[in-house]
């Protein structure tokens, strides 16, 4: 496959692609509906002046034969009178709307064949249209349940992510929340065991270690004190 051959194919996936997305299968359908009522339409117009037009040629017709009939007693009374080129006359004239009757009686068949042919494909036009409404109808029903069931799902799927996020954030602060507790009794055991008052605790070490002499020989005044009060000295 050349280059070009593979452009224009991922060219028509893409369009296909886009076509896909943007299509709204709804309108598509009434789209299609409305065209077959146009055609349906055109059908019965057609019929309508197919039938019309017939009507007109079926009215000359009758002219046509009252003519005959009147051309007919004219060419009579002409012989009555003893006037034989009057009603030749009058017998030709005949003849020439004989004529003219027989090329519109023709007409008139070919419009009523074509009236026939016509109307049944109107009907069966029709019956194609009926068919394909009750068929739309269901199909528009169909895609708006589908739909609805795809934006229910995707809501459920929101709503479970956005649980699972919740439930990390909540597992996050509960493990901060033990780690600050944690930190919090270290904090207190170093207190109370003097280490952190003596990491914390600045100046002169000189000054460090006479308040710790002095702190010791008050110790040992006490409890030299004692001695003496429980007999020991």
């Amino acid at each position: 496959m050349g280059i070009l051959s593979r452009m224009s194919t991922i060219f028509k996936a893409k369009m296909n692609k886009i076509l896909d997305q943007a299509e709204n299968p709804q309108e598509t359908l009434e789209y299609s509906y409305q065209r077959q009522l146009e055609m349906l339409q055109n059908v019965k117009r057609n019929l309508a002046d197919v039938v019309a037009s017939k009507k007109r040629l079926e009215l000359q017709a009758v002219k046509l034969k009252d003519n005959l009939q009147k051309l007919e007693d004219q060419a009579r009374q002409a012989l009555q009178l003893s006037r034989e080129d009057l009603a030749t006359s009058a017998l030709e004239r005949k003849a020439a709307i004989q004529q003219q009757l027989e090329g519109l009686e023709e007409q008139v068949k070919g419009l009523e064949a074509e009236q026939e042919k016509l109307a049944s494909v109107e009907a069966k036009l029709q019956a194609k249209v009926d068919a394909f409404r009750t068929k739309k109808e269901v199909l528009k029903a169909q895609y708006s349940a589908a739909q609805a069931q795809v934006k229910i799902g995707e809501a459920v799927t929101g709503l479970s992510e956005e649980l699972a996020d919740v439930s990390l954030a909540i597992q996050r602060a509960e493990e901060k929340t033990e780690s600050m507790r944690a930190r919090a009794a270290a904090i207190d055991e170093l207190v109370d065991s003097g280490v952190l008052e003596d990491a914390l605790e600045t100046g002169d070490p000189l000054e460090a270690e006479l308040k710790k002499a002095t702190a010791k020989s008050r110790v040992q005044e006490d409890l030299e004190r004692l001695k003496k009060e429980v007999g020991k000295a």
